[in-house]
């Protein structure tokens, strides 16, 4: 017997979203409520693509559209940027990644010595080979769980 073809359901999140302007504080609440709302083993980083970008159809219930720009998000601080800032969110990442290997190895922090800001050592990171290429711009290791940040406090 032949069997009638059914069209497959789609589902809300998979269905084409309409591409609007959407600013940056629009997909920071967006993702703040995605993420109230996210089963505790499941990791924020899924909305993360590989590419760092976000993946809108995720926050589709959130945003009710595709931002016409292109944002980005760190894997490590989850700061969002825009598409000026592509590079801050890698050199983020890998910064993060190679503060936490430093103090993994050695017990310590990366960080100047004296320096009241506690600026990152790319020196330090660079002699233990954790770093492969060093960033233009400074970053500074927070009080808050040594996280790293590009912002001066």
């Amino acid at each position: 017997m032949w069997k009638k073809n059914k069209k497959p359901k789609i589902d809300s999140q998979q269905k084409q979203l309409p591409v609007r302007p959407v600013s940056i504080s629009e997909v920071k609440d967006a993702i703040r409520r995605y993420s109230a709302e996210l089963a505790s083993e499941i990791p924020l980083q899924v909305i993360i693509k590989e590419d760092r970008t976000i993946d809108y159809q995720l926050l589709a219930p959130y945003l009710e559209a595709e931002p016409e720009q292109t944002y980005y998000m760190s894997r490590e601080t989850y700061e969002i940027f825009e598409e000026k800032d592509k590079q801050l969110a890698e050199d983020l990442d890998k910064v993060q990644q190679a503060v936490d290997h430093y103090r993994d190895q050695t017990g310590n922090l990366p960080i100047i010595e004296g320096d009241p800001y506690r600026k990152v050592s790319y020196l330090k990171l660079e002699k233990l080979g954790l770093l492969s290429r060093r960033p233009e711009r400074p970053f500074f290791i927070t009080d808050d769980e040594d996280m790293i940040t590009h912002r001066q406090s």
